[in-house]
């Protein structure tokens, strides 16, 4: 469980505050108006930003003051992050080793991922010899074998067509639902929320709003969000 204990976070003027918790072993979708607090949010799960009071936990367990690599969470960002001098093996092989010596079962392993996400044959290609779709497979198998407990998605599909947009959608619930990761996505589509989130967050006006299921919100959404699915 992820608790958001009356957690304040401040960047400037802004102020966003949480008090909630989040469900283990789901997707939560994390949407709301653009400038609303949705990646600062994620910001604080991921240890980028320091809250201004209050605790972040994890299973009751204080991570508020850990360092971003000290945390229990893997992040998928929208430019997927991958270094272009290194070939697709090497990207995902990272989240085994930072200096890239891995053991011959690492190696394996690395292998492994990028069947499991459709890369077949693609070890030694540069991520420039990639298209969109599989740069984002190949990220999404570095996060996959890091094997962290928690798993952020900041947008990381957004500028994938419909068609691959909704595929990488699909590969992500399949292969989290099967590895019990907790998922905390960020999007500004609400058919995204509804391809494959249990949950949603809903962040405006300086609050991020405790989970509710995803289709109880959308059934039956307060003022704000209708005013924002009106404009979205």
């Amino acid at each position: 469980m992820l608790t958001f204990d009356n957690l304040i976070l401040r960047q400037g003027e802004f102020t966003l505050s949480a008090n909630f918790q989040v469900p283990a072993h789901h997707v939560t979708a994390i949407i709301g108006p653009s400038g609303g607090g949705k990646s600062t949010l994620l910001a604080a799960v991921a240890g980028f930003l320091r809250p201004a009071s209050g605790a972040l936990l994890w299973n009751d367990v204080d991570i508020t003051a850990r360092s971003p690599s000290k945390r229990p969470v893997s992040v998928l960002f929208q430019d997927n992050n991958l270094f272009p001098h290194l070939t697709v093996s090497e990207n995902v092989g990272l989240a085994l080793r930072s200096h890239l010596k891995l053991s011959h079962d690492q190696v394996k392993n690395v292998s492994r991922a990028l069947v499991d996400v459709g890369l077949t044959e693609m070890e030694l290609r540069k991520p420039s010899a990639l298209s969109g779709g599989q740069q984002s497979r190949a990220a999404l198998a570095r996060v996959l074998l890091a094997n962290k407990d928690i798993l952020l998605l900041d947008e990381p599909f957004a500028a994938l067509g419909p068609g691959l947009k909704s595929e990488m959608l699909s590969l992500v619930k399949s292969k989290l639902s099967i590895s019990g990761k907790t998922v905390l996505m960020v999007t500004h589509d609400p058919q995204d929320a509804h391809a494959i989130a249990d949950y949603v967050i809903l962040v405006a006006e300086g609050k991020a709003m405790a989970p509710v299921l995803t289709k109880t919100l959308f059934d039956n959404p307060p003022d704000i969000l209708k005013d924002y699915l009106g404009s979205a």
